[in-house]
């Protein structure tokens, strides 16, 4: 399981940084299309570049964040629990949210394939996105992932809790 959660952290590691490239790569273009539209004309196509770049961003560095724990918690009733039921809440909240996350990226693939098959591209650009919907599918299998390893995490530890309590 240690290798396992490993591998995870390398790739979203990877990822966060493919995320933050992608984002620097957003802010040049609509930085550039500011100034384009002073100066000449608007550069064709930012918007549908800087959406599709814009879903790579956020799709990527979902595991990231879920690893470091930096997304919103509400904790309004659950910091009042005991340090027991606090981990019984994240293990029910993971046992929800990483099958949705693993159904989600399934779905999210599946309509990319559909659009490869059709061979649908961009309105402006005529880019084919089912790219980038693949990769916002990998997003959500990689925060899955990263869910289902943290529940597992939290089950060892109830289980470790449980043994250390009933030691003589």
């Amino acid at each position: 399981m240690l290798t396992l959660r490993k591998l995870a952290e390398r790739i979203n590691h990877l990822y966060v940084w493919i995320s933050g490239a992608t984002l620097v790569m957003m802010m040049a273009l609509g930085f550039g299309n500011v100034i384009s539209r002073v100066l000449w004309r608007p550069i064709r196509g930012s918007f549908e570049i800087i959406g599709f770049l814009g879903a790579v961003t956020i799709a990527l560095s979902l595991g990231f964040t879920q690893i470091q724990k930096n997304h919103v918690a509400v904790d309004i009733i659950t910091h009042k629990y005991s340090k027991t039921w606090r981990k019984l809440t994240a293990a029910l909240s993971y046992m929800i949210t990483a099958p949705f996350f693993l159904v989600a990226a399934w779905q999210v693939g599946v309509w990319g394939k559909t659009i490869l098959q059709s061979g649908e591209t961009s309105e402006t650009l005529r880019i084919a996105y089912y790219p980038f919907i693949f990769i916002v599918a990998l997003g959500f299998l990689f925060l899955s992932l990263t869910l289902f390893l943290d529940l597992f995490q939290v089950i060892n530890t109830l289980m470790m809790d449980r043994r250390k309590k009933n030691e003589p």
